[in-house]
């Protein structure tokens, strides 16, 4: 018997809160109250489509009470295509209290691209400055010298779908710094007139296509690096002094070969003379035997061959 009430309790309380979730009357009061025309069935087709009515209720109040007209509808599409409602409203009020001209379809299409549009609006309105890594670069004479930069920027809105970002303006910028080091005749005159770099470099027009507006390019700082130019110098020299070694050293390996072909051919030369020396005998007994040589005849060339023997021992004696 006291089950029934129970289970008619709980399905009361049950019903109530299923109620109440898909009929939020609390959020139509509000709505009413704040001037956004919207209905009961409106919200409760937001729960079906599974789209939170309050985000979509709360932004039409937010954009009513800013003067700025939006559709539900068009909220609602743009909750579903994944995007930040709740930002976009506020750009847009952002935007028209800083009499920046932005539509809701450019600020939905900012959003989608993946860009903080509400961040975008407030860069708009106050610049933000963004500092370069050290670049640097070699003047004419050689001279490296090393550069920071301060580049002012602030959003465009028009290029912040498509545009480039900031990676892109301080690759630019530490081109453009490299160039104008580079065209200096002396290091001396970019660090008499560093201005000089800044007023190059924001003439070249470095913000096109990209996401931002270049308002100003101020240098920061410039060091005096390396000498590169008496390194290079230096690099040259040694590397000229490793060729005429490297000549010299096969001038000399040359020499020594042709010695080394001299002496075999002195050796050569005197195994010639020996053999020519041995055949001597051969030919003293062969005249002997034909008659063309006398007894003598012998004796005189022993004679001539034994004074020939001992001057040369007398030379040799005399150059020890």
């Amino acid at each position: 018997m006291f089950a029934l009430p129970v289970v008619a309790i709980l399905l009361s309380i049950f019903f109530l809160f299923f109620i109440l979730y898909f009929v939020p009357v609390g959020l139509w009061v509000s709505a009413l109250a704040s001037g956004v025309q919207i209905s009961i069935l409106d919200l409760i087709a937001m729960r079906l489509r599974k789209v939170p009515p309050s985000i979509i209720v709360n932004a039409m109040i937010t954009a009513g009470k800013a003067g700025i007209p939006v559709e539900k509808d068009f909220l609602e599409a743009h909750y579903l295509a994944g995007g930040h409602v709740s930002k976009v409203v506020n750009a847009l009020i952002s935007a028209d209290k800083a009499n920046i001209d932005l539509s809701f379809k450019d600020a939905t299409a900012i959003d989608l691209a993946g860009r903080d549009v509400l961040e975008a609006v407030q860069l708009s309105v106050n610049p933000r400055v963004i500092e370069s890594p050290p670049v640097m670069a070699v003047a004419k004479d050689g001279i490296q010298l090393i550069a920071k930069a301060r580049v002012t920027v602030r959003a465009n809105i028009k290029q912040l779908v498509g545009g480039a970002g900031e990676e892109t303006i301080l690759a630019r910028v530490g081109e453009g710094i490299v160039s104008s080091i580079g065209s200096a005749d002396s290091h001396k005159q970019v660090l008499e007139n560093p201005d000089s770099i800044s007023k190059t470099v924001l003439g070249k027009g470095l913000d096109a296509g990209t996401a931002f507006e270049i308002l100003s390019i101020d240098i920061a700082d410039v060091d005096v690096g390396k000498n590169i130019g008496a390194e290079l110098q230096i690099d040259q020299a040694n590397a000229d002094k490793n060729v005429a070694q490297a000549r010299a050293e096969e001038r000399r390996a040359m020499a020594i070969a042709e010695e080394q072909e001299m002496k075999a051919k002195a050796q050569e030369a005197r195994a010639k003379v020996i053999l020519a020396e041995a055949e001597i005998p051969m030919a003293i007994a062969e005249a002997f035997r034909k008659g063309n040589l006398g007894i003598m005849d012998y004796y005189k060339y022993k004679n001539i061959q034994a004074d020939t023997d001992m001057r040369d021992s007398i030379s040799k004696g005399g150059k020890k």
